[in-house]
């Protein structure tokens, strides 16, 4: 891929795809429904050798750790390769990562790397090993995205558009700490930070002030509560500027779950956004990691600074 490239895109037309499951199995089914949604728009997808494998022994694993890990590392060091799908969540990710070889992926030229949930774990070693921007979308092989037309529209944005200067807001967000921040965004996945902090190899936080996205799925209000306190306890939201809450599809009682984040990190003293929508809920937009953007919390409302104004 030519070094002029975004490694965010947009992408154009002809451009080679892989489709990588570095987490949970895929039913052919929703792989091959993601392979035909690429098509028809215009890209070409390119499936990893091991995308279909199941797991000999345990069945929420797409195949063998290092046969997981090898995929997505060919893929992003394949130069015939012009963007990188993670196609499914579950479990599993972080189970790769010790498979990876930061050396060997660091010499490639980056490019687009798209995935959500799960994928936090690779998200946060794309940014903290290689220093690469990756997107936050909607799974592509998962009935949440191929079934919900305007989170499939989101993710085409996201793929062939230009993202520099988009802002993102959502009927029903709402503030619960007022005030204006700046910041590289970093996060994800809630349960998955939680499940990573402990690795012994990874380094300290780039410096600089970050935006922390945070979002969850079928988590009860007293395990949010537990996540969100091992993160604090650990230091991960030092050097926090604001955070920006997602969905939190099937967590229960939603008031609770506000009151909770709300609890946790209102003592930090820096703007937070409820429900911007980004995560696991219906109509979810798609969203880059490890760029600049500014938060209005009290709109609210999230801003991707456009490329001079990076910092």
């Amino acid at each position: 891929m030519p070094l002029s490239r975004s490694p965010l895109g947009p992408l154009r037309p002809g451009d080679r795809v892989a489709l990588v499951a570095p987490a949970g199995p895929v039913p052919t089914e929703q792989l091959d429904r993601a392979a035909a949604l690429l098509g028809s728009w215009d890209l070409e997808p390119v499936e990893g050798k091991h995308v279909r494998d199941r797991h000999p022994r345990v069945d929420y694993l797409a195949g063998e750790d290092a046969d997981r890990a090898a995929d997505l590392s060919d893929a992003w060091c394949d130069p015939s390769i012009d963007a990188v799908f993670c196609v499914r969540g579950g479990y599993g990710s972080a189970r790769v990562l010790d498979h990876l070889d930061d050396d060997g992926l660091r010499a490639a030229p980056p490019k687009p790397l798209y995935g959500s949930s799960d994928v936090t774990a690779i998200h946060e070693y794309w940014h903290e090993m290689l220093a690469v921007p990756t997107w936050f979308t909607p799974m592509v092989a998962t009935l949440a995205l191929l079934d919900d037309d305007a989170a499939t529209a989101e993710l085409r944005r996201a793929v062939l558009e230009p993202w520099e200067g988009r802002t993102y807001a959502r009927s029903g967000a709402a503030t619960i700490t007022p005030g204006r921040a700046s910041g590289t965004l970093v996060g994800g996945n809630l349960a998955v930070l939680a499940m990573t902090i402990g690795a012994h190899s990874r380094p300290p936080r780039r410096p600089g002030p970050h935006l922390a996205l945070i979002e969850d799925v079928n988590e009860e209000p007293y395990r949010i509560d537990g996540f969100l306190t091992s993160l604090l306890r650990s230091g991960w939201f030092d050097g926090v500027s604001g955070v920006v809450l997602g969905s939190w599809d099937g967590c229960g009682d939603l008031d609770a779950v506000r009151e909770v984040c709300s609890d946790r990190l209102g003592p930090l003293g820096v703007p937070v956004a409820w429900e911007l929508g980004f995560g696991h809920g219906p109509a979810a937009p798609s969203i880059p990691l490890g760029i600049v953007a500014d938060l209005d919390a009290s709109a609210p409302a999230l801003t991707l600074a456009r490329p001079r104004e990076q910092r």
